[in-house]
C-alpha cells in the first residue's frame, strides 16, 4: 500500500463504517493518520487487472512491550462490488506470508459476530477463536448507531507457536 492508493482504500474503508459490521470507527482516518497509527510492513493491496484496489490489509501493533514485538492486530477489507471473489482469501494470506516472513508470531482481530463472512475467512486461513468480549463498545454510527456491540478475538499463530500456552518449556 501507497500514499497513491489511499483515495481507494479510503472507499472501501467508508463502505465498511457504512455497513456497520466492520469496525467502531465513525469515519476513516486522514492518510496522515492512517500511515502513523498502522505499521509499514505487512500492509498491503489488492488490485484487480486494471490496478483498481479491490481490498486493503494493514496492522497494528498490540503493545509498546518488547516481550509483544511478534504480535499485531489487523484488519482487512474488500470493496464491496469485489465481495465473494477470493480477493479477501488471497489478500488473508499474502497478509499472513508477509507477516510470519517479518517475523510476527500472533496476529489477532477483534470481529462483529454478525460479520460470519470475516469469521468464514478467517477460519480459512488458520485463525481461532480465542473468546467473546460482550458489549465492549457502542456503535455510534452506520445501522448500530447506539448499540452495545460484541466481538469475537481470533488469532492466528504462527506454526512453532501453536502449542499449549499453559504448557510449562524448559
Amino acid at each position: 500500500m501507497r500514499r497513491a492508493d489511499w483515495e481507494r482504500v479510503e472507499d472501501i474503508y467508508r463502505q465498511g463504517i457504512e455497513e456497520g459490521e466492520a469496525t467502531f470507527e465513525s469515519d476513516p482516518p486522514t492518510w496522515d493518520d492512517f500511515d502513523a497509527g498502522r505499521l509499514a510492513a505487512p500492509r498491503l493491496v489488492a488490485v484487480d487487472e486494471h490496478d483498481r484496489v479491490q481490498g486493503w490489509a494493514a496492522a497494528s501493533v498490540v503493545s509498546a512491550r518488547e516481550a509483544y514485538r511478534g504480535v499485531i492486530e489487523h484488519s482487512v477489507y474488500v470493496d464491496r462490488a469485489a465481495r465473494g471473489q477470493g480477493v479477501g482469501r488471497l489478500l488473508l494470506a499474502a497478509f499472513v506470508a508477509a507477516a510470519e516472513e517479518l517475523g510476527v508470531w500472533t496476529i489477532q482481530s477483534s470481529i462483529f459476530p454478525e460479520n460470519a463472512a470475516s469469521l468464514r475467512l478467517h477460519e480459512s486461513a488458520g485463525f481461532r477463536v480465542v473468546g467473546r468480549r460482550d458489549r465492549i463498545a457502542r456503535s455510534v454510527r452506520g445501522p448500530h448507531a447506539g448499540t452495545w456491540r460484541d466481538t469475537i478475538l481470533i488469532e492466528r499463530r504462527r506454526a512453532e507457536q501453536r502449542t499449549d500456552p499453559h504448557q510449562e518449556t524448559s
